[in-house]
């Protein structure tokens, strides 16, 4: 399968696209392998701009996190739609449930950029399975996992954007949400919330 590229001739613009789900469902994995076949390409690995928080950090699953967690993803928002601007196909990982989805948008909208999202929702007996046995500074706490897995089990207008996982290696995920987007399967537009 050829890359799909930004040459001299394509809109100056790029996409984004989030690639989210609970905790173990793959995200990181999988959003490296899409940033690996897009040309120009960027991978935003949200856990990395939580972890520049070096004082007075709140663990982002915890409910007094929220407004923290409202600061990191506008930083983030801010540098993916940057990229974007510049021409780059940016592959976003990270938790961003319908909750959070809103800010993306906005920044769609604002930037005329291109939106996909693609929800990675693996079974509950997957999800603990490879999100326990992580190792690092990867959460791993039963507790947290299963109440973030909860959260994303009914995505109401944005069911069409999952892509259950569970028996799919990594480089088949990739492949399948590459020939989806060549497709526009995961495009958002103005009106389908």
């Amino acid at each position: 399968m050829n890359p799909p590229t930004l040459g001299p001739s394509s809109p100056r613009s790029g996409q984004v696209i989030v690639v989210t789900g609970p905790p173990g469902a793959g995200k990181s994995t999988v959003a490296a392998l899409l940033a690996d076949h897009l040309t120009p390409s960027v991978h935003l690995h949200s856990d990395d701009f939580w972890s520049c928080i070096k004082q007075g950090g709140v663990p982002p699953y915890l409910p007094e996190a929220d407004r923290q967690n409202q600061v990191v993803l506008r930083v983030l928002v801010s540098a993916a739609f940057g990229y974007a601007g510049g021409g780059y196909h940016v592959v976003y990982d990270g938790v961003v449930g319908p909750w959070f989805i809103d800010l993306f948008r906005a920044a769609a909208e604002e930037h005329a950029v291109p939106l996909n999202y693609v929800v990675l929702r693996p079974d509950q007996d997957t999800t603990m399975e490879r999100a326990t046995g992580r190792t690092g500074d990867a959460l791993t706490d039963p507790e947290p996992i299963r109440s973030m897995h909860a959260r994303f089990r009914d995505m109401g207008a944005y069911e069409a954007n999952v892509l259950d996982s569970s028996s799919l290696t990594a480089g088949v995920t990739a492949a399948s949400i590459l020939q989806s987007l060549a497709r526009g399967a995961y495009l958002l537009g103005p009106d389908d919330r």
